[in-house]
């Protein structure tokens, strides 16, 4: 049996991954940070997944779940928080949630997940970066802030693992047809698509696959991986 856990794991691209790995035979445990009645869509729908309440901000709690897995073979990162609107509006609140959101919550469960991928002899983390991490985004400066932090994070944490038999790969999407994006009016949705070479938004089910992908090799590592239609090459 091999052991896969999900940061973000009741909507849009996490829940997606829960649904590949399960498919594929993995025991898969998926955290939700408060929405419950998206974990409780979510159980309906595969209750085959341990889904469990814990805060990714939170080192204490991500030990907790790590502590209580009797095993893990793959770490998702895919828990993250959005932030629209010019810099000299933010809150310094809300710079702080983001960044221990997007980029904390990588950290600590990279850090408690170290331990238990050893045991096993090697594994992987896949972690979930953004467009905008890579090129930056207008109005989204914090949230390109702390994505691009999770790209650089990946990129150095290979190479610290690597000697481990560990991979670390960062996945980084464009548009993607999630509640994230929900902030869009239609009209907005039709422009965004039309920038896009292959015309339209992709799809979460598209993430999972490759992240489920690049949680099976073994040959690659330190990569950030762009899924965004062609908006960016």
């Amino acid at each position: 049996m091999k052991y896969v856990l999900i940061t973000g794991g009741t909507r849009g691209i996490g829940l997606a991954c829960c649904a590949r790995f399960s498919a594929a035979g993995y025991s898969v445990t998926a955290l939700y940070s408060s929405d419950e009645a998206a974990a409780s869509d979510a159980r309906a729908e595969y209750p085959e997944v341990r889904f469990i309440r814990a805060d990714v901000a939170c080192d204490g709690e991500v030990k907790k779940v790590l502590d209580g897995m009797p095993a893990l073979d793959v770490l998702v990162n895919n828990a993250g928080v959005a932030l629209f609107g010019q810099v000299q509006d933010t809150l310094p609140s809300e710079w702080e949630r983001l960044m221990a959101v997007n980029m904390g919550g990588t950290f600590f469960t990279c850090r408690h997940a170290v331990k238990k991928l050893l045991a096993r002899g090697g594994g992987a983390i896949v972690n979930v970066g953004s467009v905008w991490g890579e090129t930056g985004g207008s109005c989204e400066s914090v949230y390109s802030a702390s994505k691009g932090a999770v790209i650089a994070f990946t990129k150095a944490l290979a190479k610290e693992l690597a000697p481990s038999n560990i991979t670390v790969n960062c996945v980084s999407p464009g548009a993607i047809d999630t509640e994230m994006n929900a902030r869009l009016s239609a009209e907005e949705r039709r422009s965004l698509a039309q920038e896009i070479p292959l015309g339209r938004f992709g799809r979460a089910e598209e993430i999972a696959e490759l992240i489920f992908f690049l949680s099976e090799q073994t040959y690659i590592t330190g990569q950030d991986i762009a899924v965004n239609g062609g908006l960016y090459i």
